[in-house]
Protein backbone atom coordinates (compact mmCIF):
# COMPACT_ATOMS: atom_id res chain seq x y z
CA UNK A 1 0.00 0.00 0.00
CA UNK A 2 2.97 2.57 0.52
CA UNK A 3 3.83 2.72 -2.92
CA UNK A 4 0.12 3.09 -3.72
CA UNK A 5 -0.04 5.99 -1.14
CA UNK A 6 3.54 7.46 -2.50
CA UNK A 7 1.84 8.02 -6.11
CA UNK A 8 -1.19 9.34 -5.44
CA UNK A 9 0.68 12.03 -3.07
CA UNK A 10 2.73 12.68 -5.74
CA UNK A 11 -0.33 13.03 -8.03
CA UNK A 12 -1.77 15.08 -5.60
CA UNK A 13 1.40 17.19 -5.30
CA UNK A 14 1.42 17.99 -9.42
CA UNK A 15 -1.94 18.57 -10.43
CA UNK A 16 -1.76 22.34 -9.04
CA UNK A 17 1.35 23.20 -10.66
CA UNK A 18 0.19 21.31 -14.09
CA UNK A 19 -2.76 24.14 -13.98
CA UNK A 20 -0.39 26.90 -13.23
CA UNK A 21 2.13 26.26 -15.91
CA UNK A 22 -0.92 27.09 -18.18
CA UNK A 23 -1.06 30.58 -17.56
CA UNK A 24 -3.17 32.97 -14.92
CA UNK A 25 -6.55 34.72 -16.18
CA UNK A 26 -5.82 38.03 -18.04
CA UNK A 27 -6.47 40.96 -16.01
CA UNK A 28 -5.75 39.59 -12.09
CA UNK A 29 -3.02 41.97 -10.47
CA UNK A 30 -2.47 44.41 -8.11
CA UNK A 31 -0.84 46.72 -10.06
CA UNK A 32 2.53 47.27 -13.06
CA UNK A 33 6.53 47.47 -12.83
CA UNK A 34 7.59 49.58 -15.60
CA UNK A 35 11.32 48.31 -16.32
CA UNK A 36 14.03 50.57 -17.71
CA UNK A 37 16.84 49.11 -19.24
CA UNK A 38 20.43 50.62 -19.81
CA UNK A 39 20.61 50.24 -22.90
CA UNK A 40 24.62 50.73 -23.62
CA UNK A 41 24.74 48.04 -20.32
CA UNK A 42 22.61 45.51 -21.82
CA UNK A 43 24.42 46.12 -25.25
CA UNK A 44 27.86 45.46 -23.99
CA UNK A 45 26.89 42.17 -22.17
CA UNK A 46 24.25 41.10 -24.58
CA UNK A 47 23.28 43.11 -27.59
CA UNK A 48 26.76 43.05 -29.07
CA UNK A 49 27.25 39.50 -29.40
CA UNK A 50 23.31 38.92 -30.93
CA UNK A 51 24.12 42.05 -33.48
CA UNK A 52 20.69 43.56 -32.21
CA UNK A 53 19.65 46.42 -33.76
CA UNK A 54 19.56 48.32 -30.89
CA UNK A 55 23.08 48.90 -30.38
CA UNK A 56 23.93 50.49 -33.25
CA UNK A 57 25.45 53.74 -33.03
CA UNK A 58 23.54 55.62 -34.10
CA UNK A 59 20.47 54.94 -32.53
CA UNK A 60 21.94 56.89 -29.16
CA UNK A 61 19.62 54.83 -26.74
CA UNK A 62 19.68 55.35 -23.27
CA UNK A 63 16.85 54.03 -20.65
CA UNK A 64 14.90 52.00 -22.81
CA UNK A 65 11.53 50.83 -21.63
CA UNK A 66 12.16 46.47 -21.30
CA UNK A 67 8.44 46.04 -20.13
CA UNK A 68 5.59 47.24 -18.27
CA UNK A 69 4.67 44.47 -16.27
CA UNK A 70 1.60 43.44 -14.25
CA UNK A 71 2.22 42.23 -11.11
CA UNK A 72 0.73 40.69 -7.65
CA UNK A 73 1.62 42.03 -4.33
CA UNK A 74 3.92 39.04 -4.24
CA UNK A 75 4.74 36.87 -7.31
CA UNK A 76 3.30 38.30 -10.91
CA UNK A 77 1.24 36.36 -13.55
CA UNK A 78 2.72 34.81 -16.93
CA UNK A 79 1.89 33.73 -20.48
CA UNK A 80 -1.85 34.44 -19.31
CA UNK A 81 -4.56 32.89 -21.20
CA UNK A 82 -6.43 35.63 -23.22
CA UNK A 83 -8.68 35.75 -25.99
CA UNK A 84 -6.90 39.00 -27.81
CA UNK A 85 -5.62 38.41 -30.93
CA UNK A 86 -1.57 38.74 -30.71
CA UNK A 87 -0.06 41.95 -31.91
CA UNK A 88 0.97 42.09 -35.48
CA UNK A 89 4.50 43.50 -37.06
CA UNK A 90 3.16 46.76 -37.67
CA UNK A 91 2.10 47.25 -34.03
CA UNK A 92 5.65 45.58 -32.31
CA UNK A 93 7.20 47.33 -34.83
CA UNK A 94 6.08 51.17 -33.89
CA UNK A 95 7.62 50.45 -30.26
CA UNK A 96 11.05 49.99 -31.44
CA UNK A 97 11.93 53.32 -31.00
CA UNK A 98 11.65 53.25 -26.81
CA UNK A 99 12.15 49.31 -26.54
CA UNK A 100 14.85 49.19 -28.88
CA UNK A 101 13.27 46.17 -31.04
CA UNK A 102 10.07 45.03 -32.25
CA UNK A 103 11.08 42.05 -31.36
CA UNK A 104 11.12 42.57 -27.50
CA UNK A 105 7.83 44.63 -27.80
CA UNK A 106 6.51 41.17 -29.20
CA UNK A 107 7.56 39.06 -25.98
CA UNK A 108 6.57 41.53 -23.96
CA UNK A 109 3.27 41.23 -25.27
CA UNK A 110 3.37 37.36 -25.00
CA UNK A 111 4.62 36.86 -21.14
CA UNK A 112 3.53 40.07 -19.76
CA UNK A 113 1.01 41.97 -21.61
CA UNK A 114 -1.12 38.77 -22.56
CA UNK A 115 -1.62 39.16 -18.43
CA UNK A 116 -3.34 42.91 -18.67
CA UNK A 117 -6.36 42.22 -20.02
CA UNK A 118 -5.40 44.94 -22.88
CA UNK A 119 -5.76 44.37 -26.30
CA UNK A 120 -2.34 44.90 -28.16
CA UNK A 121 -2.80 48.31 -29.33
CA UNK A 122 -4.15 49.60 -25.58
CA UNK A 123 -1.53 47.23 -23.91
CA UNK A 124 1.20 49.19 -26.05
CA UNK A 125 -0.50 52.48 -25.78
CA UNK A 126 -0.50 52.42 -21.98
CA UNK A 127 3.43 51.44 -21.91
CA UNK A 128 3.61 54.55 -24.06
CA UNK A 129 2.23 56.28 -21.68
CA UNK A 130 4.08 54.96 -18.49
CA UNK A 131 7.49 55.71 -20.09
CA UNK A 132 6.76 59.05 -20.80
CA UNK A 133 5.65 59.65 -17.15
CA UNK A 134 8.93 58.96 -16.05
CA UNK A 135 11.53 61.78 -16.27
CA UNK A 136 15.07 59.63 -17.17
CA UNK A 137 17.50 61.82 -15.87
CA UNK A 138 20.02 63.50 -18.38
CA UNK A 139 23.04 63.53 -16.29
CA UNK A 140 23.56 59.85 -17.60
CA UNK A 141 23.42 60.78 -21.01
CA UNK A 142 26.11 63.33 -20.50
CA UNK A 143 28.55 60.52 -20.21
CA UNK A 144 32.01 60.62 -22.51
CA UNK A 145 33.17 57.30 -20.60
CA UNK A 146 33.02 54.10 -18.59
CA UNK A 147 32.13 54.86 -14.75
CA UNK A 148 32.32 53.08 -11.93
CA UNK A 149 29.17 54.05 -9.24
CA UNK A 150 27.30 52.97 -6.32
CA UNK A 151 23.90 51.69 -7.43
CA UNK A 152 22.61 53.80 -4.91
CA UNK A 153 23.37 57.18 -7.09
CA UNK A 154 21.27 55.54 -10.05
CA UNK A 155 18.30 55.57 -7.34
CA UNK A 156 18.97 59.23 -5.82
CA UNK A 157 18.82 60.56 -9.66
CA UNK A 158 15.84 58.64 -10.75
CA UNK A 159 14.06 60.62 -7.00
CA UNK A 160 15.20 63.65 -8.16
CA UNK A 161 13.80 63.99 -11.57
CA UNK A 162 10.77 62.56 -9.95
CA UNK A 163 10.10 64.35 -6.63
CA UNK A 164 6.93 62.74 -6.29
CA UNK A 165 8.70 59.13 -6.48
CA UNK A 166 9.73 57.66 -3.32
CA UNK A 167 12.69 55.38 -2.64
CA UNK A 168 9.87 52.58 -1.48
CA UNK A 169 9.09 52.74 -5.49
CA UNK A 170 12.02 52.38 -7.51
CA UNK A 171 14.72 49.50 -7.14
CA UNK A 172 17.96 49.25 -9.06
CA UNK A 173 19.03 46.18 -10.23
CA UNK A 174 22.10 44.87 -11.38
CA UNK A 175 23.63 42.21 -13.61
CA UNK A 176 27.36 41.26 -13.73
CA UNK A 177 28.71 43.77 -12.16
CA UNK A 178 27.03 46.66 -14.43
CA UNK A 179 23.90 48.73 -13.69
CA UNK A 180 20.94 46.84 -15.38
CA UNK A 181 17.98 48.50 -14.80
CA UNK A 182 15.37 50.83 -12.93
CA UNK A 183 12.22 48.95 -12.09
CA UNK A 184 9.59 51.53 -10.99
CA UNK A 185 6.14 50.67 -9.14
CA UNK A 186 2.92 52.01 -10.73
CA UNK A 187 -0.89 51.73 -9.77
CA UNK A 188 -2.73 50.45 -12.69
CA UNK A 189 -3.66 54.26 -13.25
CA UNK A 190 -0.45 54.57 -13.09
CA UNK A 191 0.27 56.74 -10.38
CA UNK A 192 4.01 56.26 -8.40
CA UNK A 193 3.10 53.23 -5.39
CA UNK A 194 5.55 51.49 -3.18
CA UNK A 195 6.94 48.23 -4.65
CA UNK A 196 6.11 44.98 -3.05
CA UNK A 197 8.55 43.37 -0.91
CA UNK A 198 9.65 40.86 -3.78
CA UNK A 199 10.57 43.54 -6.29
CA UNK A 200 12.42 45.73 -3.44
CA UNK A 201 15.69 44.21 -4.36
CA UNK A 202 18.41 47.10 -4.64
CA UNK A 203 21.43 46.19 -6.07
CA UNK A 204 24.16 47.15 -3.12
CA UNK A 205 27.31 47.37 -5.30
CA UNK A 206 29.76 50.30 -4.52
CA UNK A 207 31.44 50.21 -8.16
CA UNK A 208 28.72 49.01 -10.23
CA UNK A 209 30.09 50.07 -14.22
CA UNK A 210 27.86 52.24 -16.22
CA UNK A 211 28.94 52.99 -20.18
CA UNK A 212 27.72 56.00 -21.82
CA UNK A 213 25.20 56.32 -24.73
CA UNK A 214 27.24 54.88 -28.22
Amino acid sequence: MRPLRACLLILTLLTPLSAMSEGERAGEFDYYVMSLSWSPNWCELTGDARRSPQCDADKHHGWTLHGLWPQFTRGYPSYCQSGQRPPNRTQTGAMADIMGTGGLAWHQWKKHGSCSGLDPADYFALSREAYGRINRPEVFRKLDRTVALPAAVVEEAFLKANPDLTAQGITITCKQDHIQEARICLSRDLEFIPCGPDVRRDCSLDNAVFTPVR
